[in-house]
C-alpha cells in the first residue's frame, strides 16, 4: 500500500505539470489580448516551452540520479507553481515569457523523478504497465485544462483561473514534500561534488551504453509526430486544409487522448510480457505512422472524416509507444545512472517535435500560409525523423542485444568459478 501512495502521489504531481503545460494553449485567444500578442508571438510561447524542457532533460537527470526524486519532484512544483503565480499577475510580455521558461523547467524535472519511483518501489514484473500508466494518467492534466480550467477562466478571468492552477500545484508540492520517499531504504544521499570533468564523463558513459541510445531513437520515432499535431500544427491544419469545424477538430483530440490511454494499457501488457520484442513493437508503432501518412498526404483532395479519424488514432499511440524507450533506459542502465539515462530518452522525441515544428513553420511561410498544398508538403519533414529514428533503433538493437549476451555470459562464468 506504501508503495501506491508514493506513485500516486508523484502521478498527482505529474498531472499538474501536464496541467501547466497545457494552460497556456487553451488560453490561446485570452493570452493574444492579456499580452497584444500575434499568432508569431503566441507560438514563441510552445516553442520556448519544448526548447526548455528538452534542453533540461540531461542536467535534470544528473540531479535526480544525486538527489533523488523527492527533492525533484518538489522543486519542479515549487517552479511551476512560481511561474504560473507570475502569468497570473503579469501584463508584460518578456515576463510572461520568462515565467513561461520557468514553468518548463519545472516540468521537465517531474516527469523522469515519478517513473524514477517506479522501479525503486516495485517488483520488475510490473514496471511496464506502470511506467505506462504514468504516461497515460497523467493527460488528465490536459483534460484539467480543458474543462475545470478553461471554465473558471471564462466565468472568473485570467488572474483568478491561473492563481487556481498554482493552489493546486502547492497543494501538490505540500503532499510530495510529506509522502514520496526515493527508496524503501530511505532518500537518496547525494554522492560526492563531480567536476564538470567528471560531470562531462558520466553523461559520456550512459550515452555510450546502447539501451540508452536504442530508448532515444525509439522516443524519437514514436513521439514527436503526434507532439508537433497536438501542440502546434493539428488544428490549423485539421481546420484550414481539411475543412473542419473548430469544434470537430477538438473532438479529434479528444479522440486522441482516449486512444493514446487505451494503447498504453495494451502495450503496457504486451511489454512487460514480451519484454524481448520491444523493439519490434515500436518499429510497428513507427510504419504505422508512416503507412498512414503517406495515405492522406497523397490524396489530391481532402481526406474524408473517418481517414481524419484513423490518423489521430494511429499518431496517437506513438505517446504510449515512446514509453517504451524509458524502458530500454532502465534495463540497460544501473540504478545509479538511470536518471541521467531517462532524462536522455526524453529528449529525443521532443527535440525532434521542435526540429518538425519549426521546419514545417518555414515551409509554410515560404508557400504563402495555411493552405491544403502548404501543409502537404510542410508533414513531408517528418519522413526525415522517422528515417534517422528506425536507422539509429536498428543500429543500436544489435549493439544492445550483444551487450546482453555478454554480460549474461560473464555473469555465468563468474557463477561457475565462484563454485
Amino acid at each position: 500500500m506504501r508503495a501506491w501512495i508514493i506513485w500516486s502521489t508523484g502521478l498527482l504531481a505529474y498531472i499538474v505539470a501536464v496541467l501547466d503545460r497545457t494552460t497556456l494553449g487553451v488560453s490561446g485567444l485570452d493570452a493574444a489580448d492579456r499580452f497584444s500578442a500575434g499568432p508569431s508571438v503566441l507560438s514563441t510561447f510552445v516553442v520556448l516551452q519544448v526548447v526548455v524542457y528538452a534542453g533540461a532533460q540531461v542536467p535534470a537527470g544528473l540531479l535526480l540520479d544525486r538527489y533523488g526524486s523527492r527533492v525533484l519532484i518538489v522543486t519542479g512544483a515549487a517552479l511551476m507553481a512560481a511561474g504560473q503565480v507570475t502569468l497570473a499577475l503579469t501584463d508584460s510580455l518578456p515576463l510572461a515569457l520568462g515565467a513561461r521558461a520557468i514553468v518548463g523547467l519545472g516540468d521537465a524535472v517531474t516527469f523522469i523523478s515519478v517513473l524514477r519511483l517506479v522501479p525503486h518501489w516495485f517488483p520488475p514484473r510490473r514496471v511496464p504497465l506502470l511506467t505506462q500508466l504514468t504516461g497515460i494518467c497523467g493527460q488528465f492534466g490536459q483534460v484539467l485544462s480543458a474543462i475545470p480550467f478553461l471554465a473558471i477562466l471564462a466565468s472568473a478571468g485570467w488572474a483568478t483561473a491561473y492563481v487556481s492552477v498554482t493552489a493546486f500545484g502547492a497543494l501538490a508540492m505540500v503532499l510530495a514534500f510529506a509522502l514520496v520517499r526515493d527508496t524503501p531504504r530511505g532518500r537518496v544521499r547525494a554522492t560526492e561534488t563531480l567536476t564538470v570533468r567528471g560531470t562531462l564523463a558520466s553523461v559520456k558513459t550512459v550515452w555510450l551504453r546502447p539501451g540508452t541510445r536504442l530508448g532515444f531513437f525509439t522516443h524519437m520515432g514514436t513521439q514527436f509526430s503526434v507532439t508537433v499535431f497536438a501542440l502546434m500544427w493539428g488544428v490549423p491544419y485539421l481546420t484550414v486544409a481539411q475543412g473542419l469545424s473548430t469544434h470537430a477538430a477538438g473532438a479529434l483530440l479528444t479522440v486522441s487522448v482516449v486512444a493514446a490511454i487505451s494503447a498504453g494499457v495494451v502495450l503496457g501488457i504486451l511489454t512487460g510480457r514480451l519484454p524481448h520484442r520491444r523493439s519490434w513493437f515500436v518499429l510497428i508503432i513507427i510504419a504505422s505512422n508512416v503507412l498512414i501518412w503517406t495515405v492522406v498526404l497523397a490524396l489530391p483532395d481532402r481526406a474524408p472524416l473517418w481517414l481524419l479519424v484513423v490518423l489521430v488514432v494511429v499518431i496517437s499511440v506513438g505517446g504510449p509507444g515512446s514509453m517504451v524507450g524509458f524502458d530500454f533506459a532502465r534495463t540497460f542502465n544501473p540504478s545509479a545512472t538511470l536518471g541521467t539515462a531517462q532524462g536522455m530518452v526524453n529528449m529525443g522525441g521532443f527535440l525532434a517535435a521542435l526540429l518538425v515544428m519549426q521546419s514545417m513553420g518555414a515551409i509554410l511561410d515560404a508557400r504563402g500560409g495555411y493552405s491544403f498544398d502548404a501543409f502537404r508538403v510542410a508533414w513531408t519533414v517528418q519522413y526525415v525523423v522517422w528515417a534517422v529514428a528506425v536507422t539509429g533503433i536498428l543500429i543500436t538493437r544489435g549493439k544492445a542485444r550483444r551487450q546482453m549476451r555478454a554480460e549474461q555470459e560473464r555473469s555465468l562464468l563468474e557463477t561457475f568459478e565462484a563454485s
